[in-house]
């Protein structure tokens, strides 16, 4: 049976991140000190909120936007630290502002 989607929007705090996941009918936030432990505690907020995996999608953003996201979760999952990680998601960022300077798809 399908669900709605659900989002994890993570947002750097100090040295730690947060991480905001909600769904069409409940959200939870957690704290965690890097970007791979707030994707660990995403997961856990996404089995809490959705406990059947069947049909459920999830969204990955940091500051609302999943390029940046991706970008910055790859250079953290090899090894680059939290500093390289933010420089690399705010050029994630500046670069499809660039590419969409009015912020609309396509």
């Amino acid at each position: 049976m399908a669900q709605g989607h659900i989002t994890a929007n993570y947002l750097p705090d100090g040295d730690d991140w947060v991480v905001h996941v909600s769904s069409d009918w409940e959200s939870r936030s957690a704290r965690a000190p890097g970007l791979i432990a707030a994707r660990v505690q995403a997961d856990q907020l996404i089995e809490q909120l959705a406990p059947n995996s069947a049909g459920r999608v999830v969204i990955h953003l940091l500051d609302g936007d999943g390029f940046a996201f991706s970008i910055a979760y790859l250079q953290a999952r090899h090894g680059l630290s939290d500093e390289a990680t933010r420089a690399a998601a705010q050029q994630a960022a500046a670069a499809a502002a660039q590419q969409n300077p009015g912020g609309y798809p396509g």
